[in-house]
Parts: C-alpha cells; structure tokens; sequence
C-alpha cells in the first residue's frame, strides 16, 4: 500500500533523512522505532506532504504522492495523528471529531464513523460537549485519534500516541491500536517506546540519526542484540 525509496529530508539546507525505504502492506500493522530526533517524525511528515524539501520516491497504491500537497494526500486516505495531538482546544469533543469530517467524501457516512468513535471511547461520548482543551492528556489523544477515524483512513499514521501518558494509558492506547487495525485499517506507528511498539506490531523499522539501521519482524528486533543494549537497557 505504501512504499518510501531513498527518501531524503531536508529542512533548509540541513539534512535530517538519508536515503530513507520501507513499505507498508495493506492491512498491516507497523512500526518506526528510534530515539527521539532520529528522523520519525520527519518521515511521517514527509509522507503527509507537510515536509516540501525532499526528494527521492513515495508511492501509495502503486501512485506517486511525491509531489502532492497535504490537502491532495489526506483526500486519497493518508491520515496522520500529530505528536501533541494538535486539537482545537476551545471547541467541543463533538466538533474536534465533526472537523475529522470536513472532507466531503467523508460527509455522507459522519454519524456512521462518529458512532464507531464513541465505541472505541465511550469517554469521548459521555464528554462530547466538553472542550477539547479542558480533558485530560489520556483523553486527549482518544480524541486526536477518533478526528483521525471521522475521515475514513486508508491508512492512518500515529505520531507518538503514548507521549506524556501514564503507563496504564500507554496500555489503553496501544491496545486500541491494534483493535483499529483488526477492524481492516493499516496503520503506520511511530514511536520512542520501542517495546510497546515491537509489542503491538508484526514488523518494525529502526531509525538512527536519519537512518534505516535496523528492520525485521518484531521478534527479530526485540532479540537482536543493538536493540537491547541500546534501546531495552539489557
């Protein structure tokens, strides 16, 4: 479904991927790993159309996105869920999800994918009228997740959903991932904590200061050992 070949990052003239691949199968359920700053979320937003400065090849479908806008991307199904959630603190539960929606294509089927939202989080239903802004951070990124749903992903790109959780929540959240993707969604997962990840997906990339190090089943990763010394303090 998805297929990145030597994806190169820059912001300005600083380079911060290098030569970037991997793919994502239709249905699968995958992972970028790294420490913080190793280039995943630049990757995702290089992905997403919001990173112009780069070059080499993106595909979706067997299509080109390379040089799509964000708006074009999002239209084909591509959706990312930010680091930081990004909602619109001082509107509703409600409206954060109805603005997943704004698509056209997605208008049609609003009540239908709001009431798939509500029960994968009953706690967004029962504070639908309260302001994004005013709930907690567990709750926060149900939401960002549920605005994500309302526009009918093909596949959907999370952004370090467990940061700044509680380790009960970072549970809650990985295992609604994987409950996403058992209902048909594809989902791309990039993450810092990289035994809950490797945990909740069938395949994993690793990525060192804008490098594809590492790639394999998570099996593979969890026993190799870089992986452990540098990553699981084994």
């Amino acid at each position: 479904m998805l297929k990145v070949e030597n994806l190169n990052g820059y912001y300005g003239d600083m380079q911060a991927l290098w030569d970037i691949s991997f793919e994502v199968g239709q249905g699968e359920l995958v992972t970028l790993v790294g420490a913080n700053g190793a280039g995943k979320t630049t990757t995702l937003n290089a992905i997403s159309g919001i990173l112009r400065g780069k070059t080499g090849e993106i595909l979706f479908n067997g299509n080109s996105i390379q040089d799509l806008p964000p708006d074009k991307i999002a239209e084909l199904g591509i959706i990312q869920v930010p680091e930081g959630r990004k909602l619109w603190p001082n509107l509703t539960v409600l409206e954060n999800l109805e603005l997943g929606a704004f698509l056209r294509k997605n208008r049609k089927d609003r009540t239908k994918n709001l009431m798939r939202v509500y029960d994968l989080f009953p706690r967004l239903k029962e504070r639908k009228n309260q302001l994004g802004g005013t709930l907690s951070g567990g709750e926060q990124q149900m939401l960002a997740i549920g605005r994500a749903l309302m526009s009918q992903p093909s596949i959907l790109m999370l952004d370090e959903p467990s940061l700044g959780l509680a380790p009960i929540l970072v549970k809650d959240v990985f295992k609604v991932v994987r409950q996403i993707n058992q209902q048909g969604v594809t989902v791309l997962l990039v993450e810092q904590n990289l035994r809950y990840a490797l945990e909740t997906c069938s395949r994993g990339y690793v990525l060192e200061t804008g490098h594809v190090s590492l790639q394999g089943t998570s099996q593979e990763l969890l026993e190799n050992p870089h992986v452990k010394k540098a990553y699981l303090g084994m």
